[in-house]
């Protein structure tokens, strides 16, 4: 099945949260199907919208005292419990910040206390969106290498020309052999930290992707474990079917 643009034309009116929502399952449910058992593939969704919501229900409950805390929702009840455990002293020094949504998949070793395997990031619009965004998912990226988890990070949004591959490598201070050509808006990156020859390294296998053709498979590292493919040609194909893509 070929890559489809679902940031523009017929599919840019459906919710683009609702398509990596379901290819993100899909890459779960395949990767759980292939593992041996001691491994667990999830995919959380984290909103940042979510966060949002809390402080200000958070604000309105500290302004207008505990009588508005019984919300119909009970989320003000509950931070009327947290405000009472401790109620922070008023500061006038609050820092911008974005809480993009995060789309991904994790690996799990359930033997060893669920320890973090891989990731598999798939982008969203947030996180291409101002600079900071960018410097902080490269920076996030960068943390997991770090500690030896495998990573693929999945772009497949048209709406923002940015190439967060890249500004990976400029944010570590690597040499520009390493940039992907071009700066392609769209791409799969799978990294593997390993250490060879005395040395720590980070393998690297970065594909450009383009509307209209076929997806890649590609290896997803499991740290101490070695690589698995993912299958992405297959697991796309299944969350197009699940949303009627195309129709």
């Amino acid at each position: 099945m070929p890559l489809f643009d679902h940031f523009h034309g017929p599919l840019g009116r459906r919710p683009w949260e609702s398509f990596h929502g379901q290819w993100a399952g899909a890459i779960a449910a395949d990767l759980n199907r292939r593992l041996p058992k001691q491994f667990v593939a999830d995919a959380p969704m984290h909103l940042g919208l979510a966060m949002s919501a809390d402080v200000a229900e958070y604000e309105r409950s500290d302004e207008n005292g505990s009588g508005d805390a019984e919300s119909a929702s009970g989320i003000g009840t509950a931070v009327a419990v947290m405000a009472e455990t401790y109620a922070p002293p008023a500061t006038k020094l609050s820092m911008p910040a974005s809480f993009p949504v995060e789309v991904k998949v994790e690996v799990r070793d359930a033997n060893a206390n669920y320890n973090l395997l891989a990731v598999v990031e798939l982008v969203s619009p947030s996180n291409k969106k101002e600079e900071s965004e960018r410097e902080q998912f490269a920076a996030k990226c960068l943390s997991y290498l770090g500690r030896g988890v495998g990573l693929v990070v999945i772009d497949i949004v048209t709406s923002r020309h940015w190439n967060l591959h890249n500004e990976l490598v400029r944010i570590a201070k690597h040499d520009d052999k390493f940039l992907m050509p071009d700066d392609p808006w769209t791409y799969v990156t799978a990294y593997r930290p390993v250490s060879r020859k005395k040395k720590d390294l980070i393998d690297l296998w970065p594909w450009p992707l383009k509307v209209g053709e076929p997806l890649p498979a590609v290896p997803l590292a499991l740290k101490s474990y070695g690589c698995v493919k993912l299958e992405l040609e297959a697991t796309y194909a299944e969350a197009c079917a699940r949303l009627r893509i195309p129709e």
